[in-house]
């Protein structure tokens, strides 16, 4: 299953889960769930989550959901993030960066909830321009999970169908396990 347990110093288990094109993501093991004799994991990226928006002039950034990993504007993000000691990995389920980043500032977090509670927040990690288009790279500041079906000593992405069938019934046993 690629699971390391958890060890006498409190380290929290990783799973590496793989999704169906073979990319994989390094992640820490939050919860473990059983659900009609099938046993599926809750998961946050080892690394930091990221996602690549459009910019645009006067305009809500717009959120770019699907791209190859070698589509040209993530080689100039790589170049754009070296420059910051970061490093731009194209794992499974999401875009993921390595190194050190700041800690966001906890009041301007609080003056962003203030202004817009109703749509995720993100911070702008970085951004750049490629040709005539700006872009950049931001940090979703929601919790990001991953879920996975753990099943002959693998740990597999649960998506499409399959996890809409699946979500809601994790929802319910993770509500129950806080009562």
């Amino acid at each position: 299953m690629s699971v390391t347990g958890p060890s006498n110093n409190g380290e929290v288990p990783t799973v590496l889960v793989k999704d169906i094109q073979g990319s994989s993501l390094l992640c820490f093991l939050e919860q473990l769930i059983s659900i009609d004799e099938k046993d599926y994991a809750l998961l946050t990226p080892v690394d930091t989550p990221v996602s690549l928006f459009r910019l645009v002039d006067g305009a809500d950034p717009e959120l770019i959901e699907k791209i190859s990993s070698s589509e040209p504007i993530l080689s100039v993000a790589d170049v754009v993030l070296q420059e910051h000691d970061l490093t731009l990995v194209r794992s499974a389920v999401t875009l993921t960066v390595t190194g050190e980043l700041d800690e966001p500032d906890p009041e301007e977090l609080e003056e962003e909830d203030q202004n817009d509670d109703d749509s995720e927040t993100y911070e702008l990690l970085v951004s750049f321009r490629v040709e005539d288009n700006e872009y950049g790279l931001y940090i979703p500041l929601d919790p990001f999970f991953v879920v996975a079906k753990l099943e002959g000593g693998q740990a597999s992405l649960v998506e499409g169908e399959e996890f809409d069938q699946v979500q809601q019934l994790i929802e319910k046993e993770l509500d129950e396990r806080e009562i």
